[in-house]
């Protein structure tokens, strides 16, 4: 069995379709208004979740971003801010740069917008 195989056959090496990466992020912006840290949980998309997101014509990165954050989509949310969507629910409560970061973190995670690869030369 070639070393590759080995490496991927390791029980530490997790199916990204179901065990997605995690991190949190700060809306800097929300933290100073508020005087506390105000922090969102993103995960990664799985491939066929990315690749659909990707080719929606309208309002990719907030479909992008509520993928990757659940919390954004609850009810209360949407009550509070009047959107009859969460899509018009994140339109109501994050600038349009805040909406970018965290759609381009969310892609991040799921290994877009980053060199996740490099070539190993022979010599």
């Amino acid at each position: 069995m070639s070393k590759f195989l080995d490496m991927m056959l390791r029980p530490e090496v997790l199916n990204v379709q179901t065990d997605l990466p995690k991190a949190k992020y700060e809306i800097k912006r929300l933290s100073r208004f508020l005087d506390e840290p105000v922090i969102v949980e993103l995960r990664a998309l799985p491939y066929g979740r990315a690749q659909e997101l990707r080719e929606m014509e309208r309002d990719v990165e907030i479909h992008i971003l509520l993928a990757g954050c659940d919390e954004l989509k609850d009810d209360a949310l949407q009550k509070k801010f009047g959107g009859v969507t969460p899509v018009e629910t994140v339109k109501a409560m994050l600038l349009p740069g805040e909406i970018a970061d965290l759609s381009r973190a969310v892609e991040r995670l799921s290994g877009y917008r980053q060199n996740t690869i490099r070539e190993i030369k022979n010599g």
